[in-house]
Formats: C-alpha cells, sequence, structure tokens
C-alpha cells in the first residue's frame, strides 16, 4: 500500500498533568503516515482524487489547538481516530512527540498504528 505522510506538523496545544503544563501552551510535532492508494490520483493527475495532506493538515491543526487533554496517548488516539474516520484512509501511523518534556531528551511522545475495522 502506498503512503502519504506528513512530517513535523507543530501544533501548540495545551497537554499535560502537571499544574504548569495546564497554563501555558506547549509545541507538539506530528508524523503521519496514512495507507492510501495513489494510483488513481497518478494517473488523473487531479487533486479531487488524491489523499489532500494539506486538509489532513488543517484539521489536526484546529483539533488539536482546542484540545485539553492530561495525556498524549489520548490525543494521539483521537487524532488516528479523526483521520482514519473523516479522510477514508486504511490505516495510520502516528507519531506525536512532545519536545523538552524530559531534560536530556530531544522529545518523548508515542507512536500509534491503527486500521479501520
Amino acid at each position: 500500500m502506498d503512503k502519504v505522510f506528513i512530517e513535523g506538523l507543530e501544533i501548540e496545544a495545551l497537554i499535560g498533568i502537571y499544574d504548569w503544563e495546564r497554563r501555558i501552551r506547549q509545541p507538539l510535532l506530528f508524523d503521519v503516515e496514512m495507507a492510501f492508494d495513489n494510483r488513481r490520483p497518478a494517473a488523473s493527475d487531479d487533486i479531487a482524487d488524491t489523499l489532500n495532506y494539506k486538509a489532513v493538515s488543517k484539521r489536526l491543526i484546529e483539533y488539536v489547538s482546542q484540545s485539553d487533554f492530561g495525556l498524549v496517548e489520548t490525543l494521539a488516539e483521537r487524532c488516528a481516530e479523526i483521520v482514519l474516520r473523516e479522510f477514508g484512509v486504511a490505516h495510520v501511523r502516528l507519531k506525536l512527540s512532545k519536545p523538552g518534556a524530559v531534560r536530556g531528551a530531544r522529545a518523548v511522545g508515542v507512536i500509534i498504528e491503527r486500521s479501520r475495522e
């Protein structure tokens, strides 16, 4: 299966379990890989036939910017659900990184993979 990807999408969000985290917006980084058959758009050369990564990015930005979760695990799960449900992909691999959350580490976070049932 072909993959369409978004790499390093930075979105500020209110996320975390500590009191200080609940008062500030923090940058999160998203890498998203989506299974999508690219033969049709390749044949037609028409954006209407593609998995529009700009539309996916805008939707994630909208959702994450308004979210208010304690855990990155919860946010990652909700974002994967949005991509599967709203954009009709068969499979999504989502990496959510929280830069600077742990001293000495560039980032921490989760990687999840979900498929449509």
